[in-house]
């Protein structure tokens, strides 16, 4: 089986028409998404970039890793110690190298790992192709190494391509030639006058107010954030370029099926459609960033198209969390699951539509604040320990169906869903905790340590 995986830094399920936004966003995405299986709950464990994808190769949440943050200890894998042996584990019971111990070749197309001094997510990989731009990349710039390799490997079999682009991350830097084809969509409706008014007295990092600034400070270079947002009609800058980045992200990608039709590999290859993390556009307030532990920044797409058996066409609303993908592909590819994987397989919804999802998930984000939050039934609950400058408040309680935006919180009306919130939260880190060798929670690392990489980052900038 081939296997091509497509990595899209910051791409929130909700901005792609096949999960039924508004805008022609994703033409190509959207035709992969009528062979497979399309995820509506599927969310990183750990955001926002670097602990997102350690959790996904690793197999580990990033409490078991050690991966929660993007700087101090928090950002360094947790050492094996005396368990380790002439290799550590990585070598095999990461995804690729998971996949690599079967007889399959691996390969990345991305600068990730030198972007974030993250060695360990090269673990696995026969190549490594690294344009070094660390993520500052194009999608014209990633194509051709991409189409490069599929050429010289397409008559192989038992291959797993890791392509990565980062076109929807901010700043937005979509070649100026390609305009604006969003310039006369509606906004979301949700956006109103009354809420942007709400949004432009919020103070923080990512906030409308630090939007502006750092279009001067920091995004001076690209023209897309030269504009400064001062009334409802020019939020839409922001809003178009996010869409505008993921349609020319869509366009590269659709090159990318045309080459695998013109080899003759596309009927035949598995192609699984996801992200690192979302993109919060107005959740709590923030805009252009992905530094919360809530569905803007966790909940990801998962599109996945399995020619061998696979369903096409069909809607998982499960919850899962990213990490499952290892045991998933072990169970398809019928290979041992490691016992060092957190993940759980969703194989049978895949080839048989039967509902394999948890009954709750815990996500964590600890890079611009330290938060928990549970997402369960119709609820998403969050807790607070480090609000990164954002004033948030130690518990948020969000009903997920009636205001998916999160601006409403309910956490003092309903003191009862709270609390069921914080038994789960409970048993979930006492379930962590029991079932590692080490004695610490490396978000309270993060937190000893001064706090939230970015959040100390702002903080030196707004004194």
């Amino acid at each position: 089986m081939r296997i091509l995986y497509l990595d899209l830094d910051s791409l929130r399920p909700d901005h792609l028409g096949c999960y039924g936004y508004h805008r022609n966003t994703s033409p190509h995405i959207d035709r992969i998404a009528e062979e497979s299986v399309r995820f509506t709950n599927y969310y990183c464990s750990d955001a926002p970039c670097m602990p997102s994808r350690t959790a996904l190769m690793s197999g580990k949440f990033g409490i078991h890793n050690g991966v929660v943050g993007h700087g101090g200890t928090a950002g360094d894998m947790r050492h094996e110690g005396v368990t380790r042996g002439f290799s550590d584990r990585l070598r095999t019971e990461s995804l690729p190298g998971m996949l690599r111990k079967i007889g399959y070749k691996t390969a990345s197309i991305s600068s990730f790992a030198e972007r974030h001094a993250v060695w360990t997510f090269n673990a696995g990989f026969n190549e490594i192709f690294n344009n070094g731009q660390r993520g500052h990349e194009t999608a014209e710039e990633v194509l051709p190494i991409a189409i490069k390799w599929l050429e010289e490997h397409a008559q192989q079999d038992n291959w797993f391509l890791h392509l990565n682009f980062w076109d929807p991350h901010t700043p937005y830097r979509t070649p100026s030639e390609l305009g604006n084809p969003f310039e006369k969509d509606p906004m979301p409706e949700w956006i109103t006058e009354e809420v942007f008014q709400r949004h432009l007295q919020k103070q923080g990092q990512h906030s409308i107010e630090d939007m502006n600034k750092l279009a001067k400070s920091h995004y001076f270079r690209h023209s897309r954030h030269s504009q400064p947002i001062e009334k409802l009609d020019e939020l839409r800058t922001i809003i178009d370029n996010y869409d505008t980045a993921i349609r020319y992200m869509d366009d590269h990608i659709g090159q990318v099926i045309q080459k695998l039709d013109q080899l003759g590999i596309w009927e035949d290859t598995a192609i699984l459609v996801s992200a690192d993390h979302g993109e919060n556009m107005g959740e709590l307030g923030i805009y252009s960033e992905h530094g919360t532990a809530d569905q803007g920044t966790c909940r990801i797409p998962m599109i996945f198209r399995w020619p061998d058996g696979g369903l096409h066409g069909t809607v998982n609303d499960g919850l899962h969390y990213q990490l499952d993908l290892a045991p998933t592909l072990a169970g398809l590819l019928n290979a041992p699951a490691s016992d060092s994987w957190d993940g759980v397989s969703y194989e049978d919804s895949i080839t048989k539509g039967q509902c394999t999802g948890r009954e709750y998930l815990v996500v964590s984000q600890c890079a611009h604040v330290c938060q928990r939050s549970v997402r369960f039934g119709e609820w998403l609950y969050m807790r607070t320990y480090h609000d990164g400058y954002h004033g948030f408040p130690k518990e948020m309680l969000f009903h997920v169906k009636d205001d998916p935006y999160e601006q409403y919180n309910l956490a003092e009306q309903r003191r009862d869903i709270c609390q069921e919130a914080v038994y789960i939260l409970n048993e979930w880190h006492d379930e962590m905790m029991s079932t590692m060798p080490y004695d610490n929670d490396p978000l309270w690392t993060v937190m000893k340590e001064g706090g939230p990489f970015h959040a100390k980052e702002y903080k030196m900038l707004n004194p």
